[in-house]
Formats: structure tokens, C-alpha cells, sequence
């Protein structure tokens, strides 16, 4: 199966109000107190000072971003990721879902916005303009969630006018652009599995000298969760991926956290498995 009829172009691009403004007045009067140039330093104000509803949304579109780039890989630099079509249905239906919690989150501040006008005004004290804040409508317009989807194009489908020698060059350095990012894109889920195995070895290995360890449950859930991902994220069917996601995945089957706080035995067995795949492969 190629590339083109296994993965799709997917685009998130949201946009939150920064609610924040450079004070010209406090900057300088900061430069000048310190004896220093009035280019040496600015003071930027939090509109909303005192309230917490905008930044709920900042934080709900920075774990939103995240969601979205774990479950794709890098493709090119505009923003488009390449999303597994194994994963569409599923993402399709939860990136929906996210952006109307967005949407709620944002109207629910757009009708409240007076009061945060006013709360803030408390806050800032002698900082507060009033003339700083925009009309409640052009706050609105400052904040999106879109979602874009896109077929990854095959080098067939060039339709210019242009002579065949050089419709045929076209068409080579497109497939060898798609050649270089797909190798530029499956980096991603080594990374992201050399990156686990690496922090889970080191663990396991300071346990082993002695030094105290908290064990949480994410110890073995995120690991187990990486597996189940890389079988979707391995857009190019890289044998070798895939035999290291097996070798974890074998490493993980049946072990409780109880056992790896508990038993020296469970962390030493599970310390020489992971050590042997970190040890077996170019990373």
C-alpha cells in the first residue's frame, strides 16, 4: 500500500487571544529608574489580570496542539501533518468533539467579557486603559479552531502545460521531495521510542543503585499506549520499527506497577529487555 492511499493531510490551526499589551509608560519609567536606555527592556500587561477563563482556553489549545501532534507525523513546513488513515475516523470524530468544547469555552468568555473588563481593571490599578480592550466582537474573531483535511497528492497528478521533458523532471523531484519527507516523518515515532525506552532504562537503572524512586502507573500505561500508537504511525512500514515495537510490547505484557514498585526481580527482567532493544538498533 503507498503512502498516498494510507495517510492523509491534516491541518489544526487554532487561535487564542493573547490578552496582552506592550505599557509604553511602565517601560520607560522602569529604563529610567534603572538609569538605562529606553530600549533596554518593555513591559508587556496581562489584560485579564485576575481572571481565569482566557487562559482555560490557552491551556485547553496548547493540550489540543499536542493531541493533534502525537497522533501525526511532520510533513511540511506550512503546518499540514500526515495523519495515518487508520486514525481518521477516530481523530475526525475527537477533533470535532475538542473544537466544540473550544467554541463553548470561548463563548462562555466572549458573554462574560464586561466583567473581565472590569475584574482586570482592580488588578492593574493605575495601569489599566480602558482604550487598551477591543470591542467584544473583535475579541471574538481573535480566537479559532480549524480543521482542514487534504489527499496526499501522487506525482501523476501534475496537470500543467508544459513539455514533457519538463513535466518528467516535475514529477521526479516531487517523488523525491515525498521520499525525503517520509523518511523526515518516520524519524518521529523512533524518536519517540528511543526517547521511552531511554527514560524508562534510567529509571529502572537508579532504582538499582539505590537512589529513591516514585513509581507512578504512567510508568507502564505510556508505554503500552506508545505501542498501540506506533502500529498506526508506521505510514511507511518500516520492518524494524515494527520488530521494536513488538519487543516492547513483549516487555510490557503482563507487568502490574505493584510488581515493578515491589519486586527486584520484575524491574532487573524488565531492565535487561528494554536494554537489549535500545542496544539493537540505530537510533
Amino acid at each position: 500500500m503507498s503512502i498516498t492511499s494510507s495517510s492523509v493531510l491534516t491541518e489544526m490551526n487554532i487561535s487564542v487571544w493573547t490578552a496582552n499589551k506592550l505599557d509604553r509608560t511602565v517601560s520607560n519609567t522602569v529604563s529610567d529608574q534603572a538609569h538605562a536606555t529606553r530600549d533596554a527592556g518593555h513591559y508587556r500587561k496581562n489584560l485579564m489580570a485576575g481572571t481565569t477563563k482566557r487562559k482555560a482556553i490557552a491551556d485547553y489549545a496548547a493540550g489540543c496542539r499536542l493531541w493533534h501532534n502525537v497522533r501525526t507525523l511532520p510533513w511540511s513546513d506550512k503546518g499540514a501533518r500526515l495523519m495515518p488513515m487508520s486514525l481518521f475516523l477516530e481523530y475526525k470524530a475527537e477533533a470535532a468533539q475538542r473544537r466544540d468544547i473550544f467554541n463553548e469555552m470561548v463563548d462562555d468568555f466572549i458573554a462574560d467579557y464586561e466583567d473581565h473588563v472590569e475584574a482586570s481593571r482592580t488588578h492593574l490599578g493605575d495601569m489599566f486603559v480602558a482604550s487598551d480592550y477591543p470591542r467584544k466582537e473583535e475579541v471574538r474573531g481573535k480566537f479559532g479552531f480549524r480543521l482542514v483535511f487534504s489527499p496526499l497528492p501522487e506525482a501523476g497528478d501534475f496537470r500543467v502545460d508544459a513539455p514533457a521533458e519538463e513535466l518528467k523532471e516535475l514529477r521526479e523531484q516531487y517523488e523525491s521531495s515525498v521520499e525525503d519527507r517520509v523518511k523526515e516523518a518516520m524519524q518521529t515515532p523512533w524518536n519517540r521510542l528511543h526517547e521511552m525506552l531511554t527514560d524508562m532504562t534510567g529509571k529502572l537503572e537508579r532504582e538499582s543503585q539505590g537512589q529513591s524512586t516514585r513509581w507512578h502507573d504512567t510508568f507502564v500505561t505510556n508505554a503500552t499506549s506508545l505501542c498501540q500508537m506506533l502500529t498506526h504511525l508506521n505510514v511507511a512500514g518500516d520492518p524494524k520499527l515494527e520488530k521494536a515495537r513488538k519487543e516492547l510490547e513483549r516487555a510490557m505484557m503482563g507487568v502490574d506497577i505493584d510488581d515493578v514498585r515491589e519486586d527486584a526481580g520484575t524491574r532487573e527482567n524488565m531492565q535487561q529487555q528494554l536494554g537489549s532493544i535500545l542496544k539493537d538498533y540505530e537510533w
